[in-house]
């Protein structure tokens, strides 16, 4: 296999195991699982570079599904075989994570650049050597009160659960989109604009909903 021929690399990022399947921080895995539920028959997932990775079909275009099975901290020693593998280049490699930037709910396809203080994406930028790889950016809002790490490891609120099938959906559709007709094209149909609250409405709040397990410190950093 050439880089002229290598499929297009989509990870999402999480971390693996039940105590972490509702997270906020596991989006990553919920948007590649939505896009798997929509192929008909849907694929087989197998185990290999200390991840699950998936074959799929996307606009005519081949697509491996990826998703690290390292807790989040150490996603590149999954990402950075698997690109090697396949010889995909970053341009070729697209990453779809929670952000904590952006309110619930918001969406924005970025080309490149820094993590921002996402452990997922600071592995991956050093183990890749390059920070120079499309993004898929999910947001999961701040919390009004406590630590960032408790929010991305806690499950969604009851509110956000009404609204997180409509995400992932446009997550698909962006990850499509890139697949399809470029970063550029993407990042002008699919990135909206952060929601303006009506004056007098009451703010919801994002607070987690419920306190997650402490982590086992044996194991690796799964919060960002």
């Amino acid at each position: 296999m050439t880089a002229a021929t290598a499929p297009w690399l989509v990870v999402g990022l999480g971390n693996p195991g039940l105590r972490y399947a509702g997270n906020r921080h596991n989006i990553g895995f919920m948007a590649v699982d939505r896009l798997c539920d929509r192929q008909s028959p849907p694929p087989s997932w197998s185990e290999k570079w200390k991840g699950l990775h998936a074959s799929v079909r996307v606009g005519g275009e081949r697509c491996v599904l990826l998703k690290p099975m390292t807790y989040m901290n150490l996603s590149g020693e999954c990402v950075g075989p698997a690109a090697r593998f396949f010889r995909v280049p970053p341009t070729q490699l697209l990453v779809i994570h929670d952000e904590v930037d952006f309110p619930f709910a918001r969406l924005a396809v970025k080309r490149g650049g820094g993590h921002g203080g996402h452990n997922g994406l600071r592995d991956l930028i050093a183990k890749l050597g390059t920070a120079e790889f499309p993004r898929i950016r999910l947001g999961v809002g701040r919390p009004v009160h406590g630590e960032v790490s408790d929010h991305v490891l806690s499950d969604f609120s009851s509110d956000e659960q009404i609204e997180l099938p409509d995400l992932l959906d446009r997550a698909v559709e962006a990850l499509s989109c890139v697949v399809r007709e470029g970063v550029t094209a993407a990042m002008n149909r699919c990135n909206t604009p952060t929601k303006k609250k009506k004056p007098g409405s009451p703010k919801k709040s994002s607070a987690p909903a419920g306190e997650p397990a402490a982590p086992d410190p044996r194991e690796p950093d799964p919060s960002s």
